[in-house]
């Protein structure tokens, strides 16, 4: 899995590029002009302590790492976890990240044959 380090990276993106909202999280998405997709995970200081913003993060790679042969290639996807995600994360599961962000990339046809 490929991903996006640098500040400039993430700030073409956001200014550039297209959005889908889901209940529990975001993506900021744009075509690149690799061979492959890459990817950024946020989870602001507004989701909660730090626990919690790792937690997300994990949950998001965890998703990435299960369903990267399912992704379009040539895109540039920042996955950012929204106030809601934090302020549940203890009772929230993977399986419930799984089925919003699998609606999310639907919208935004970014997932193949889905």
């Amino acid at each position: 899995m490929n991903t996006l380090k640098k500040n400039r990276e993430f700030q073409n993106i956001y200014n550039l590029g297209k959005k889908c909202f889901g209940n529990y999280s975001l993506i900021f998405f744009s075509k690149n002009n690799l061979e492959n997709s890459r990817f950024g995970f946020v989870a602001s200081k507004k989701t909660g302590k730090a626990h919690c913003r790792n937690r997300i993060k994990r949950l998001f790679r965890e998703y990435i790492r299960l369903n990267l042969e399912n992704f379009n290639d040539n895109y540039d996807i920042i996955l950012v976890g929204k106030k809601n995600l934090g302020d549940n994360i203890d009772i929230i599961k993977y399986i419930d990240i799984e089925k919003d962000l699998n609606k999310i990339f639907k919208i935004a046809k970014i997932l193949k044959g889905k």
